[in-house]
């Protein structure tokens, strides 16, 4: 449910005082909002979603994957948008594209159109969410910078405990007889009135690059790293209804093969003086490719989980949408506790803390394994579990960016926060594939222990990285 974005923070103007500022401020906390939101709110509606729309399973997976793995890939794409076109430009366009297609997923009538919308969704908010740090930089004068970055944390949080109460008590209210359309039609008044707002309020500013540049971006990089990714995603989640063919496992080889193929690319624009996605040098720091590797792992496990488990506590436990919310609220406020204690320690502590937080989530999967294992476990005895794997999730999630780079000379620094940043939403969506499609053979127990092994494995790898944040 914790997220970990790095992102942009070259200043784009003068800084703004006051008023404009504040405003300025709401604006991009609205588009923030909606993108936390947005990546919590569907796993509770899930099962409604397929319900409704008659999807499979792996069409489910899809609903939740696609929007995460289509951010992942609009992250890099959008950070370089916005240094040669403007921050502000692309942060309104990509508002507006993000209002439209959530109302594109609002009145989708088949599982294809839905997924398809959040694609398109998941691409908008890639675009927008690079521009925020950005933009909260050029707005704010330095001393003012500490109180917009804590209510940018402060609306984190918020979106951690809202997505999943939001996404229960919509569903079951069925407002005005839309029902889990609703998830999505609440986001077109939020973007509207953010735009309207940002028209007036946020900065001008100037592209960072000089014209000359705009068309070094690396397209077919990314083309390349999508499709790759996707290719090998396709056959874990669409394997079970296939009946595992074995052409599936060849999808997955070729996906392999185009992901070589951009990393062969990557070198070749960098030994031409090139702007690569991925610093070809960064793969040559052990600790960053250690961290790569934990990050990927850590959110994987996080990815899949509250997927597997909205569906077992509605379709095995008869719970509704909204008391499935109130089960995943316990993990948000275990989050929000320990948060602020792992930033304000992570520049003495912050290896020992995502070790920590990482084996803290490992127990709360056994201590889940071992209670979901009766018929059905009461509130408190879900609840329990929950909140110590929010513990764990604040101790890590928080700082793990920070702590991986800290190996990770200064002029890579960029780079490698957005190849993180981008890890985590891809490993979100293998998360989704591999254990959705676990859960969807075996159910919930099983899951619980490869999330409790995949923890260990992240400790394990997090054990290797510097002592120290950045």
């Amino acid at each position: 449910m914790t997220t970990n974005k790095a992102l942009p923070t070259t200043r784009s103007s003068d800084p703004m005082t006051g008023g404009p500022a504040r405003l300025a401020l709401l604006v991009v906390l609205f588009a923030s909002f909606m993108d936390l939101l947005d990546a919590t709110i569907v796993t509770v509606a899930a099962p409604s979603i397929t319900r409704d729309l008659g999807a499979s399973p792996a069409q489910a997976q899809w609903c939740v994957a696609a929007y995460v793995l289509a951010l992942g890939s609009g992250l890099i794409v959008g950070g370089a948008l916005g240094d040669n076109h403007g921050r502000r430009r692309v942060f309104l366009t990509a508002l507006l594209a993000f209002g439209l297609t959530s109302a594109a997923c609002a009145l989708a009538v088949t599982p294809e159109m839905l997924i398809g919308s959040r694609v398109l969704q998941g691409l908008a908010a890639g675009m927008m969410v690079p521009q925020v740090f950005g933009i909260i930089r050029g707005s704010f004068a330095p001393k003012d910078m500490a109180m917009a970055f804590g209510a940018y944390g402060g609306v984190q949080g918020l979106a951690a405990v809202a997505g999943p109460l939001l996404g229960g008590f919509v569903v079951d209210a069925d407002l005005a007889g839309t029902g889990w359309r609703a998830i999505f039609w609440i986001n077109v008044p939020i973007a509207g009135l953010a735009l309207v707002l940002g028209a007036r309020a946020l900065p001008s500013d100037a592209p960072h690059r000089v014209d000359a540049n705009r068309a070094q971006f690396d397209w077919c990089g990314a083309v390349l790293a999508g499709t790759g990714v996707t290719l090998v995603l396709l056959p874990l989640i669409q394997g079970r209804d296939w009946g595992w063919p074995w052409w599936g496992w060849l999808i997955a080889g070729a996906g392999l093969v185009v992901l070589d193929r951009f990393r062969a690319r990557q070198v070749a624009v960098a030994a031409h003086g090139g702007h690569p996605l991925v610093q070809p040098s960064l793969m040559r720091v052990a600790t960053f490719v250690t961290g790569l590797a934990a990050s990927t792992v850590f959110f994987a496990a996080i990815g899949g989980f509250f997927l597997t488990l909205s569906f077992h506590l509605q379709i095995v436990t008869g719970r509704s949408a909204w008391e499935t919310g109130l089960v995943m609220l316990p993990y948000a406020l275990g989050s929000i506790v320990t948060s602020g204690v792992g930033v304000a320690l992570a520049n003495r502590f912050g290896r020992v803390l995502l070790v920590a937080g990482s084996l803290t989530l490992a127990i709360s999967q056994l201590i889940l394994w071992a209670v979901v294992r009766t018929d059905d476990p009461g509130f408190w005895a879900l609840g329990l579990p929950m909140f110590v794997g929010g513990l764990g999730v604040g101790l890590a999630a928080p700082i793990l960016v920070s702590v991986v780079l800290s190996g990770v000379p200064g002029q890579f620094a960029g780079s490698g926060g957005g190849v993180l940043s981008t890890a985590n939403q891809i490993g979100g969506a293998i998360g989704v594939a591999a254990l959705g499609t676990l859960y969807f053979a075996h159910g919930l127990a099983p899951v619980l222990l490869v999330g409790a092994a995949s923890y260990g494995v992240a400790a394990a790898l997090m054990a290797a990285l510097p002592k120290t944040a950045a």
